[in-house]
């Protein structure tokens, strides 16, 4: 028995966090992704991500933008799991 086709797969959800805040007309511009404004002066984007090359596609934006990467990190899998807590370069966080 195999596991469900990749179209019947939910996205993973990616959180990514930013130097700087970044207003809510930016959602649309990440994706859909939910933006948040965090006390620290950071900004939290929590939101799918379909595969690796959207994930690409949203660094370039982030890079394009200007602003300063701080985190990339998987909050869940694309079939429902959970992925463990880990950073950009996999490691533990």
């Amino acid at each position: 028995m195999s596991g469900p086709s990749p179209d019947e797969r939910e996205p993973a959800r990616y959180e990514m966090r930013v130097g700087g805040h970044l207003d809510d007309h930016w959602s649309a511009w990440f994706g859909g992704s939910t933006l948040t404004r965090e006390s620290d002066g950071t900004t939290t984007m929590r939101g799918p991500v379909v595969d690796q090359a959207a994930l690409h596609g949203l660094l370039d934006r982030i890079r394009d933008l200007g602003v300063t990467l701080i985190s990339v990190q998987a909050v869940s899998g694309p079939r429902h799991g959970h992925c463990p807590d880990t950073d950009i370069d996999g490691g533990r966080s």
